[in-house]
């Protein structure tokens, strides 16, 4: 469907960069933390498993702060959300420093909580801020425009993870470092611990310096004069609504299969480098993530080409045609046992490029002031983040299922997900906006 009407007003367009700018915030925090699964499962000499643990409490930190970032955005407003939200960023991230004096795994988990609930706050705020910004039929394109610049940062995680972080850590693997006496081990440890922590703390710098810069900017407001927080109201409404809570599930499934394909894809192409290329576990972590840096890339691109292709095509219909090409690599990836395997995995990237603002989009589409709690629930569907790789990683574990590499199999997981987002997409052009 193509509109003359703009996308981003004038007036709304130094509020609408300052926002936007969180989005690549956010992305950095989440893609520098997904190849953190294998750093710490190699420091700890713990199994898939307990390094998976990184992603139950940072994507749980999402789903506990949703409903209560909602709460505080109603009371006060978008722009004091983004600052809250900043403001424990900031903490969690400097949070570091005294984790890797004890040198212990939990308080690194607590650090990530803490930061993941500003994370909260902020996708919480600036996703329906970027769809208040104009009018509601170019609310979808805008919001894609708008998470188009998610995954500047997030490839920028993935660079100052593989350069800074996993490029310098010992390339001993599990097998090596138990060879090791205790105080080599510790020494080692201590040391990788003080590399891994060393880009978090300077990104805390950055937040405290955007929280400022936000802090005196004049923003729009787009607040309610009632401040009233009618909770199981807005929550009634919402649910009376098929697409929106349909699309709280697809969203969930969409979030495990982003998170399964990034942080894993490290895993998967380890296996591959260090069976047939002969590679040392760090080095073979080190070149799997270069595909994951390439899979970014491909990502990015795919973001601003569908953000185009929505001018012209129904954001269901585009769902729908990406999840197909999502099942179809995910059959790849499963079944080729080689470098094609990872090509294929490298592939599903460009897949998901539309998919998280665009189920945002068509779920929250004209829903008014229940946005904002519409928004938490959609948030807290992050969760899906945290479950999902912990199965997978269970899977993972095994090395071997029915004659195949485990880490193969276990993409299986993604491909369900795959299925319900097609099958969201779908109805959105047959049911929800049948006539559109």
């Amino acid at each position: 469907m193509k509109t003359k009407e703009r996308v981003i007003p004038t007036e709304y367009l130094i509020p609408f960069i300052l926002i936007t700018s969180c989005f690549a915030l956010w992305g950095f925090a989440n893609d520098i933390t997904n190849p953190m699964v294998e750093a710490f499962s190699r420091i700890f000499n713990m199994g898939v498993g307990g390094g998976t643990w990184v992603q139950v409490v940072f994507y749980g930190g999402y789903g506990a702060m949703a409903f209560p970032a909602a709460f505080f955005i109603r009371r006060y407003s978008y722009k004091s959300g983004i600052l809250m939200g900043l403001g424990l960023y900031a903490t969690g991230a400097l949070m570091f420093i005294p984790a890797s004096f004890i040198g212990l795994y939990y308080p690194f988990l607590i650090a990530y909580f803490v930061m993941t609930c500003g994370l909260s706050f902020l996708e919480t705020s600036a996703n329906p801020y970027i769809l208040f910004m104009g009018p509601d039929s170019t609310a979808t394109r805008r919001l894609n425009f708008a998470q188009a610049f998610n995954p500047m940062g997030s490839i920028t995680g993935m660079f100052v993870a593989k350069t800074f972080i996993q490029a310098r850590l010992d390339p001993r693997g599990a097998e090596e470092r138990a060879l090791l006496s205790p105080d080599q081990f510790e020494a080692i440890k201590a040391n990788d611990l003080h590399i891994l922590s060393s880009p978090y703390i300077a990104i805390g710098g950055v937040i405290i310096v955007m929280f400022f810069i936000i802090l005196f900017a004049k923003m729009p407001r787009h607040e309610h004069s009632d401040h009233r927080l009618n909770f199981f109201g807005a929550v009634k409404n919402l649910l009376k609504v098929k697409r929106y809570w349909e699309g709280v599930v697809a969203q969930l499934f969409y979030v495990g299969a982003q998170i399964m394909c990034w942080t894993f894809i490290v895993q998967y192409g380890q296996r591959i480098f260090m069976e047939q290329y002969g590679m040392t576990a760090g080095a073979g972590a080190q070149e799997a993530q270069m595909y994951n840096i390439v899979a970014m890339a491909i990502f990015l691109v795919s973001r601003f080409i569908c953000t185009f292709l929505l001018k012209y095509i129904s954001p269901g219909r585009l769902l729908l045609a990406l999840s197909l090409g999502g099942i179809a690599l995910s059959f790849g990836t499963i079944f080729f046992q080689d470098i094609h395997g990872l090509y294929c995995l490298v592939g599903i990237s460009a897949c998901m490029s539309l998919m998280f603002p665009t189920i945002y989009g068509i779920a929250l589409r004209g829903m008014g002031e229940d946005a904002k709690f519409g928004a938490a629930g959609l948030i807290m569907s992050i969760v899906g983040g945290t479950f999902l790789p912990k199965l997978q990683a269970f899977i993972i574990d095994m090395e071997t299922v029915f004659s195949m590499p485990a880490v193969n199999v276990s993409f299986v997981m993604p491909l369900v997900c795959f299925v319900i987002i097609g099958i969201y997409g779908y109805r959105t052009y047959t049911v929800h906006f049948r006539y559109e």
